[in-house]
């Protein structure tokens, strides 16, 4: 309901909504997107009460049609994220990131509800996804922390390893060097409109991108080892304590999907300039390119796998459904 309000507000007073560069989004796709939203509100309710019949499929078609248009416009939160932090500003206004922060929390909701309403037409637990009986509402049994499979950490590894080309041309320019037909001069020109942060960063060799690359490996590193579930001890004060589940799944999911689009779309473009009529021409941009769907593609990619081993490694139990786990007795789980 706060999302159609918002849109509608925006609406009465003509505030304009980027849809990206030199594009808005038109009035009637607001109109749309705040139907939508009503309608999502009706149906998450609905989804705790329902049992079977036209109200089931009522609902569960709702979900279907909302979930990813609020997922779509999630889209490039890891990019405006970046700009923002790095002092560059949005690019987009204060509608553009108020709306896409609106989209990440209702993604993140109607994602989670979707699930939950899925459990409970399957007969089991709409909490853990476990299927017992007794009360849903107790204290929850979290499995100890673990190390992801050989096949999990190898992918994540080679998603690592895509960004190694794109780092380590923009570490040469950063450094002073010329690589792919561009001069560190001519670098610095294209980015002189950068903040000072980024700048400063530049001047000593470092990359402001290259540094977000490097958190998100830092991230990866976290969803396929056991420190990422339990504080380790160079965290001082929080050693030793469960690490909240959500707190790396949710940058892992909105970043990793995101970059994981925009990778492939860049490979693929970069592909197409290297076989181009004008191949020769530009080759150095066309294999900047190549390399930046390399790196992006990579960090996607690897964050989804990691985030999906993590997350089925993390989820937690209801407490009666644990108690029949230690008594060996099987059961069924999602």
């Amino acid at each position: 309901m706060l999302y159609a309000t918002v849109q509608i507000a925006w609406l009465a007073t003509g505030t304009v909504l980027p849809l990206g560069p030199g594009h808005a989004f038109p009035p009637v796709v607001q109109v749309v997107l705040a139907a939508l939203a009503v309608l999502a509100a009706g149906a998450c309710p609905a989804s705790t009460r329902v049992r079977g019949g036209l109200g089931r499929t009522a609902v569960g078609v709702s979900l279907a049609v909302v979930t990813p248009v609020f997922v779509l416009g999630t889209f490039g939160a890891p990019i405006e994220f970046v700009s923002l932090v790095a002092g560059s500003g949005t690019g987009s206004g204060g509608a553009g990131p108020a709306h896409l922060l609106l989209n990440v929390v209702g993604a993140g909701l109607l994602l989670v509800t979707a699930l939950s309403f899925r459990r409970r037409l399957r007969g089991r637990c709409p909490r853990c996804g476990e299927a017992h009986s007794g009360d849903s509402d107790g204290p929850l049994v979290h499995p100890a922390a673990s190390t992801a499979s050989a096949g999990v950490r190898a992918a994540v590894y080679v998603g690592m390893c895509g960004v190694l080309p794109w780092a380590t041309t923009k570490t040469v320019w950063t450094l002073g060097g010329d690589a792919l037909g561009v001069t560190a001069q001519q670098w610095r020109e294209a980015n002189a409109g950068a903040s000072g942060a980024v700048r400063a960063l530049a001047s000593v060799g470092v990359d402001f991108t290259v540094l977000a690359a490097a958190l998100a490996w830092f991230l990866m590193l976290g969803l396929v080892h056991p420190w990422g579930q339990v504080f380790p001890r160079w965290t001082l004060f929080l050693s030793g304590r469960r690490v909240p589940r959500l707190l790396p799944l949710i940058p892992a999911w909105l970043t990793g999907v995101t970059l994981a689009l925009y990778g492939t779309a860049l490979i693929v473009m970069g592909v197409a300039l290297l076989v181009g009529p004008e191949a020769d021409s530009g080759a150095g941009g066309a294999w900047m390119v190549e390399f930046g769907g390399l790196a992006f593609g990579g960090l996607g990619m690897g964050l989804v796998v990691a985030a999906r081993s993590y997350a089925a490694r993390t989820r937690p139990v209801c407490a009666v459904a644990g108690a029949r786990k230690a008594r060996g007795e099987g059961s069924g789980t999602e």
